[in-house]
This record gives C-alpha cells, structure tokens and sequence, in this order.
C-alpha cells in the first residue's frame, strides 16, 4: 500500500496539537515538555508499525491519550503515560528508557499497562478474566492504569470493523461485559454509554441498526419537543435569576435495547427516550438549596410522579454522582425524566475520577470513588481463586440499584439492592461479619438472610464464637462478603483436612496399606471425588468412616489388577475435534467452517429452534451446547471462553419438531382461552403440550407450551395470538 508520508506526519503533527487545545487540566510549560518527551518517544517507537486498517500505529495513542485528556480528563502525566502504553510491549524500549526519558510515576503507570497485556496462553482458564483481574491488581500500584486501559478498549471499539467478524464479536462481549460496567462503576458514564453502544454494534447488528434508525427518524420530532418543553419553565428559572441551561439527551441505543429486552416492548412503546438536564451555577454551599428550588419550580408547572424521585444530592451513589432526578408529566402527557445538576455535579458525572481529585478539598477523604478502591484492593487481595468465578463475583455489585442503611449511630451507609443483614455486617469490619451471629432491624430480631429496604436501621450482633457457615454464601449479595466468606471456609476446610490426612493414614495402616501418591489417587476415583483436599477433607470430617475404608481395603487387596483396569483408568480428554463425531439429527445443525455434522446438545437456558440465530460452546462434560446469539449467557461465554466458541447454522428444520414456551397477558375475556386454543390447534398446525392461565382483577397471565417445526411457524403463531381481543403481549420465554 502507496503511503503518502508527507501527508501522514502532517496529519500527526496535527493530531498532537489537538491534543494539547483540548486538555481538560491546565497545562503548564513543564507539563507540555512532559508530553513532548512521550510523544517524540511514541513516534520514533512505532515509526514502523501499522494498524490492520493500514494507517500508522502512532495514530492509537494519540486517540488514546485525547481520550484521557479530554474524555476523562486527567493530568500530564497520564497522558504521557496513554501516548507510551504499548511501547514497552511492542517495541524495543524499555521501562528503563520510559523513567530515563519522562519520570519514574509515567514508567510506573506504563509498567502497570503492560502487565496487563503480558499474560499466559493457559486454555484452561479465561485469558480474559485474568486479564481483567491483572488489571485490577495494579490499582496497587495506581488507579489510572485501569482509566487509561479504558480508554484504550474505547479506541479499538472505534476501529474495530477492520478486525474479523469472530474477533469482533469476541472483543465487543469482553466490552459488554466487564469494561462497561468498569466504566461505569468509576464514574465515567459517558465512556460506559459510548462502549455499551459499541458492543451492541457488534454483537446483536441488526438490534443496533433498527434502534439507531428509529431515533434518526424521531430526531426532529424530539428537537421540537425539548424546546417547547424548555420554553415553559424558562421564564419561570429567569425570574428567579437562576443561572442555567437545558440540554436534551437522546437515550443511548444500548438503553433503549434493554429496555426493550427486558420489558418484551417495541421501540415504540419505550417512551422515554430521551431526559432533560437542568445545569446550574451555584457556591458548593448553596448547591442542594438551589437544586430543590428548581425542583418546587417545575412541579408548579408540571405534575411528578412521586415514585420517580432520586435524591442524590443529599445521599451520593457511592460513585460519587450527585443529582436530583424527578419524573413529570409534560407536554401532550409524556413522562419526562428530568436531571438537576450544579455545573460541579454535572462535571464529575462527565470525568469521574479525574474531577473527583480536582474538586477535593485539603484533606476532606472522598467517600465515593476512593471507599470503593479502598474495599476493591482488599477484595483482590483476598481472592486467589479461579479467574471466571472472580469476575462474576466482582459483576455483582457494579450495577447495581443501591439503599441505604443506617448503623445504630446513624451513620448512613450505601449497600447494592438486595444486599442482607450479613452482607452489611461484612460492610462494616470485616471482623463484625465473621463473627456476626445475629442482627437486629429498626429494633426486631430477625434472620442473618433479611433483605434489607433504603432507610433500615441496623444493629449487627457478634459473638467470639461464631463462625462462617456454607450457608451463609446462599444468600449474601455483595462480592466483598463472598469472598470472606469462601476465605474463612477454605482455611477451615484445609485443617480438617489437615487432621484427616493423619486419620487416614493411620487407619489405613492398620489394614496393611501404606498410602502414597497412587493409592491417593485410587482413593479419590473410588470415592468420586474430585482432589485429595476433599478425600482428606471427608476423611477428617468423618463423612467417610472406617467401614468404608475397610470396602476399600478388600476391594484393593482382593481385585486389585481389575480394579486398577476397570475402575481406576485415568481419564483422557479428547481433543475438540475428536468430542463429537456425528450428530443424531442429521442436517439438523452443521458446525465450523467445515459444516461438519456433529453431536450436540440444546442448551436449556435459551432453547433454541430452527430459524434461531445460534453459536455452539463446546463444553466440558457435555459436548457441544447449542446457545442462541441473544442467550441471557452468550455475553459472559464469548467474554470468557472465546477459545471455545464455534459456529453453528441451521441447515434443515424441516423434520423433526422443536418445543418453545410462550407467555400471554392482557384483559380477561370470557372465552379467551377456548380461542387461544382453537387458534393453535385449528389453524397453526402447532400441537399444544401444556397450558395453563390465572386472573386476578381482570387481568390474566397464561403459559403454552408447543411443538413447533421452525422459528417462522413460531413467530407467525405470536403474530396470530396478538391479534386476539384482549391480548396485551406475546413473548418466548
């Protein structure tokens, strides 16, 4: 490919002025000579390398480092460090040159981005989930690692069409999901939208297109709405000489397909589709006084829905967003979600971290984004367990609805929704929640499990002789209990396990058996378990006794050459090819580039059909699972087993029949049922396997369960039922 270099290097030269012009923080001449230094270094770094698109690779980290700049907003350092992040992995220079050539804190940060991308090629774990762990981990060395990895995943989005499909898909699932919600977690929600947008570019297309076009064509039609809106409270907010401004917002697509998923609704029927965002100027010490001031403005115009109401102003999410979100009824009875913001609120809703810092002042210790990092470093560094469960894990609280609760002090304090009694124990001390053997809400005894509600007092109970019990993982919520938990049962588990290893070989000394590492072995298989660490473990726990270690003894001294054949064989895993060989329903499913018939299962969590747009995993124990591309699993399998990822189609669904269950509601008719099965019985050349519908009030709920051929005779059943009088919704379970 003809480069025309003279252009490309005034291209770059621009770029990096750019840079500079759009800083958020204010640049002094040592930080600009800072930058100078790392771009200078970047340029002659990568002066030989290009991108798949073709372009130079220098072109990266400066995008990169206008995202920390501008984006997110952090300081010369950072930038510096963003402009040098891939040089040290894939170039000659070394951290040494970085500290040599910038400063020892660029280099650190550099260090820590490049630990991250260094990682084994072990199959048996999830490159990355431990990708994502390393990642956190060097929040021990400093938090803008991970911001400025961020920002790096936000780049490669936006270029990611020049990658494979496979890739694409795979990349665009790591995003959804562990960067967007990491995102979102530090505070950077315009970057979490634009990655959630991203990933559903990629992995649900068509999704994508159809919701971006639908908002194209309603651009105007909102335009109009938000300056009519507008126009009724401006005189009002200029009287009161309140200095603001009004911006409209679109939803992003990524929101509205949620919205759309989790409610079974069209684009249509989402109808708030966009909010409105009050800004004003105000002194910190006046910001809430105002914010409600606006508020009692606008519920004079417009009536608000009392249960929409979201005071974070008096109560920050643990975040650190601020703002006071009311709902009201406007214009032509549409529901508007409106957000009252001070310019500092609006500020750190838009950088996080980085106007977090700049707004600090002395000492004061911010109780949002640096608890969470306080509690995240003692997380990762309790946690030595698999990579995939530490992931699920950590996902547990970063989207999550959040309560307050209050300590016997009155000491307010945030829990996720649906965090128990337990759970806020292990948020107070860690040695509390070990130790908690009851708790007490708004004054009444009641069990560790108790689901706690925004405003609970309570008092947690502890004794020096209570202890985690496996119970206790059943219902707590939050990963920081979890993982104690898991801790304190694995150390107890070790020194049972500990004293049955003596037990047993003592008594297995006893019947003439000196154990070693083979007759550890035996044993294990002939127990069916899975480690000598639970073979030890039972022994100790006297889950298995002396007779059956005497069953044992008998069966190895009398048989042992049969048994060793017959029941102690080793089993050997069969390469990915070899797992399957034909498939029992021919030209049913083809797999791989090859179109090779193999074995497979369906997978119950989604239950694909013929017609269905599906992908195979080729699982453990079970040979190829069939999941549909929109399976609520496919995300967290493509993010964390890409490796074990592959192509599935439909090649003929002409033969045999395929089971799908169906969910009605709407107004009760007398009758209803007998057309719904008139309908399907009659006319759909559907069979009815189940069927069963409840009422309450004049609303009804039903259940079918049919055997179809295809996904087209499915849909064109839902489209028949829809039609029905009284029928609100249709949807596959």
């Amino acid at each position: 490919m003809l480069v025309d270099e003279q252009k490309e290097n005034k291209e770059i030269a621009k770029q990096y002025k750019e840079l500079l012009r759009i800083s958020y923080q204010t640049l002094n001449e040592e930080d600009k000579k800072l930058i100078r230094v790392a771009f200078d270094t970047a340029v002659d770094a990568h002066r030989y390398q290009r991108r798949k698109s073709g372009e130079a690779y220098i072109f990266h980290p400066i995008s990169v480092a206008k995202i920390v700049a501008e984006q997110i907003g952090l300081d010369a350092t950072s930038i510096a460090a963003a402009l040098l992040h891939d040089v040290v992995e894939d170039t000659a220079y070394t951290l040494d040159d970085i500290e040599r050539l910038t400063t020892p804190e660029v280099a650190k940060i550099v260090q820590g981005l490049t630990k991250i991308s260094n990682l084994k090629k072990d199959k048996d774990i999830s490159l990355q989930a431990e990708n994502f762990r390393k990642m956190l981990l060097t929040l021990n060395d400093d938090v803008r690692v991970i911001i400025i990895k961020i920002a790096d995943r936000l780049h490669n989005m936006t270029t990611l069409q020049h990658m494979a499909e496979y890739k694409q898909v795979k990349i665009a699932s790591e995003t959804l999901f562990i960067y967007a919600p990491l995102a979102h977690r530090i505070g950077l929600y315009n970057i979490k939208t634009e990655l959630e947008d991203l990933g559903l570019r990629y992995t649900d297309p068509q999704r994508y297109n159809s919701i971006k076009n639908k908002i194209e064509e309603t651009k105007e039609e909102q335009d109009l709405y938000i300056d009519h809106f507008s126009s009724l409270v401006k005189k009002t907010l200029d009287k009161e000489a309140i200095r603001y401004e009004i911006q409209g917002r679109s939803k992003s697509i990524f929101s509205i397909h949620r919205k759309m998923a989790k409610q079974t609704i069209p684009f249509e029927k989402v109808y708030d589709k966009f909010a409105i965002r009050i800004i004003y100027k105000a002194q910190r010490r006046k910001e809430k006084f105002f914010a409600w001031k606006i508020y009692s403005i606008l519920t004079d115009h417009f009536v608000p829905n009392p249960t929409r109401l979201r005071d974070w102003i008096t109560a920050p999410k643990s975040t650190g967003y601020e703002a006071l979100h009311v709902t009201v009824m406007g214009p032509e009875n549409r529901w508007i979600e409106i957000q009252i913001r001070s310019e500092r609120m609006h500020e750190i809703a838009e950088k996080g971290y980085a106007a977090h810092f700049k707004y600090k002042q002395g000492q004061q210790k911010d109780i949002g984004i640096d608890e969470w990092l306080d509690r995240l470093r003692e997380i990762l560094e309790a946690n030595t367990g698999n990579a995939v469960d530490f992931v699920r894990d950590f996902k547990l609280n970063l989207y999550a609805e959040e309560i307050f609760i209050f300590t016997p002090k009155g000491e307010l304090k945030s829990l996720p929704k649906g965090a128990t009694a337990l759970d806020f124990a292990f948020h107070v001390h860690t040695e509390i929640g070990m130790k908690t053997r009851g708790a007490r809400v708004n004054g009444k005894l009641v069990p560790l499990s108790r689901v706690l509600k925004s405003g609970d007092q309570v008092e947690v109970i502890t004794s020096e002789n209570a202890k985690p019990t496996a119970n206790w993982i059943n219902f707590v919520q939050t990963s920081r209990a979890r993982t104690k938990i898991k801790s304190s049962l694995n150390e107890e588990k070790k020194r049972i396990a500990a004293e049955g290893k003596e037990i047993l070989r003592r008594k297995l000394k006893q019947l003439k058996i000196i154990i070693d590492a083979k007759k550890e072995s035996y044993l294990v298989r002939y127990f069916k378990l899975n480690t000598t660490l639970d073979l030890y473990y039972k022994v100790g726990a006297g889950s298995i006794d002396n007779v059956q270690l005497k069953e044992f003894a008998n069966h190895y001294n009398n048989s042992f050459i049969n048994f060793f054949k017959k029941k102690l064989r080793p089993k050997t895993s069969r390469p990915a090819k070899e797992l399957v060989t034909t498939t029992s329903n021919p030209n049913k499913l083809v797999f791989g580039k090859d179109k090779q018939q193999l074995d497979y299962v369906i997978a119950p969590c989604c239950s694909p059909i013929p017609g269905d747009e599906v992908f195979g995993f080729i699982s453990i124990n079970e040979g190829i699972k069939v999941h549909k591309m929109d399976c609520p699993n496919a995300l967290a399998l493509n993010s964390n087993y890409a490796y074990r990822i592959i192509d599935a189609r439909w090649v003929d669904d002409s033969s045999d029949e395929f089971k799908a269950k169906l969910l009605l509601s709407g107004i009760d008719n007398i009758g209803l049922v007998n057309e719904v099965t008139k309908l399907i019985s009659n006319n759909m050349n559907v069979n009815i396997l189940s069927l069963s519908f409840t009422a309450d009030d004049g609303i009804f709920e039903g259940k079918i369960d049919v055997s179809v051929k295809n996904k087209t005779l499915l849909n064109k059943l839902v489209d028949r039922l829809k039609q029905l009088q009284g029928i609100e919704k249709v949807t596959r379970n």
